[in-house]
């Protein structure tokens, strides 16, 4: 995810989907063929869809059909109601392809010998925006369609094909499938890819990492995990409306540890130590810009810095893979009294004001910010590990750095993403087994 304004910055993992609950019952408006109201034009992030690297990616991973087949489904709907059920039902649909393809639960969808990796992310990135473009343009026949409604369908289709309303840590999953003991339950997020004005054929490796992760369980020294994963768009917007706390609200206090995951710095992890209440402006994936301090509820509580309570030193002191671990420290700050930004290497001080986090002051600093003050808003703080991870840049290979005329992936760009998973799942394994002794009541 985006994390610092470097060239090569990252996304943090993310924000929740736009819309919030359930729509009202359809209305006699609902039912009758009044005409809709016209259908909006497809957003900015939607329109990179018709360049060439999106399409070839599509095609190379099979995922070419998923919109088209999403058409043919909305023009079978009878009625609002029939149409959320309908775009729910091929959200999820979505979402669990990726999953199964990442893990190689089915046969890859490959169409040419050039195929796209199954641990790719980018399919389910770009066969979503195919979904919402489609979605956002429709034009029922049977009933009448108003914005507010389409945008409540249109929330229900980021939801669902992000697997932010299919995280399964219910009660009854302690345990399951291990016999009687305890199966500790981990809540991780990533990103959707970004800066693709840049290079449109870039993929974001903590969407990926959430792909191979979903629904696996991870052996530690301690015992058995679940990880559950959802992804967040790369939008500004979409964390003002709340939609990290929407997501993330229901499952904390029944997780045992949690962290969200985005794309930082080139050729190494940080775990970040502290993260700020400030937005620095980078553009997002609809070349949006948006400063000033994080937009929470209850702004008058809002503290300037929130901290990490994942084991930090026991994971940066681990053997987890080929890329080194940093216990990132540093954060910089406007001193107490006023005066001009400061760099801390040792975090803030007393009284100072945020103007980035550890992970800089981007999304992924964002959502780290926003699920730890949520962390600490429901009375966890002493009793719930969790965190920010940056992973590596995911380069491609030295003969491909060309956006004009390099290919969509490489042995390279494959084996980077690769090892870059099995490191996350690695310092999950850590943080799991160094939670133990963390002090917490039973959750529901």
């Amino acid at each position: 995810m985006l994390s610092r304004l470097g060239a090569l910055g990252a996304l943090g993992v993310a924000a929740l989907l736009a819309g919030a609950g359930v729509p009202a019952s359809a209305s006699a408006a609902d039912t009758g063929r009044t005409a809709t109201p016209a259908a909006t034009a497809p957003t900015v992030e939607e329109a990179r869809l018709d360049r060439a690297a999106p399409q070839e990616i599509l095609r190379r991973s099979g995922f070419d059909s998923v919109a088209p087949e999403f058409t043919a489904a909305l023009k079978k709907a009878r009625s609002y109601d029939h149409a959320r059920r309908l775009v729910v039902r091929e959200g999820r649909s979505l979402w669990q392809r990726a999953v199964d393809r990442a893990q190689g639960k089915q046969q890859a969808d490959i169409s040419d010998t050039s195929g796209i990796s199954k641990d790719d992310d980018r399919p389910l990135y770009w066969a979503r925006l195919g979904m919402t473009r489609e979605l956002r343009q429709w034009e029922p026949d049977r009933f009448a369609l108003s914005p507010e409604r389409r945008e409540r369908l249109m929330g229900a289709l980021e939801r669902s094909s992000r697997g932010q309303d299919s995280v399964d840590h219910r009660p009854g999953k302690r345990g399951h499938g291990h016999g009687h003991g305890h199966v500790k339950r981990i809540l991780v997020t990533g990103f959707d890819p970004f800066t693709l004005d840049r290079d449109v054929r870039i993929s974001n490796p903590s969407g990926a990492a959430a792909l191979a992760l979903d629904g696996t369980t991870i052996r530690t020294a301690d015992g058995p995990a679940r990880v559950e994963a959802v992804v967040f768009p790369v939008r500004w917007d979409d964390f003002a409306d709340g939609a990290v706390e929407r997501a993330l609200r229901p499952y904390l206090p029944r997780v045992d540890l949690f962290t969200t995951i985005s794309q930082g710095r080139v050729g190494k992890f940080d775990i970040e130590r502290t993260n700020g209440a400030w937005r620095g402006g980078f553009g997002d994936n609809e070349n949006l810009s948006r400063t000033g301090t994080v937009p929470v509820g209850d702004p008058a509580s809002q503290p300037q810095w929130t901290s990490t309570t994942l084991p930090y030193k026991e994971i940066a002191a681990a053997k987890t893979g080929r890329f080194p671990v940093y216990d990132n420290t540093s954060v910089t700050e406007i001193p107490a009294g006023g005066g001009e930004p400061v760099v801390r290497p040792d975090g803030p001080t007393e009284g100072s004001t945020a103007r980035a986090g550890g992970g800089g002051d981007y999304l992924s600093n964002e959502i780290a910010y926003r699920a730890t003050l949520l962390r600490d808003r429901l009375g966890l703080h002493d009793r719930l590990p969790g965190g920010h991870v940056h992973t590596p840049v995911l380069q491609f290979g030295a003969d491909n750095t060309d956006p004009a005329t390099g290919d969509v992936t490489d042995p390279e760009f494959v084996r980077n993403r690769l090892d870059i998973i099995a490191q996350v799942r690695g310092i999950l394994r850590v943080a799991a087994a160094s939670s133990s002794d963390v002090s917490r009541e039973v959750r529901p």
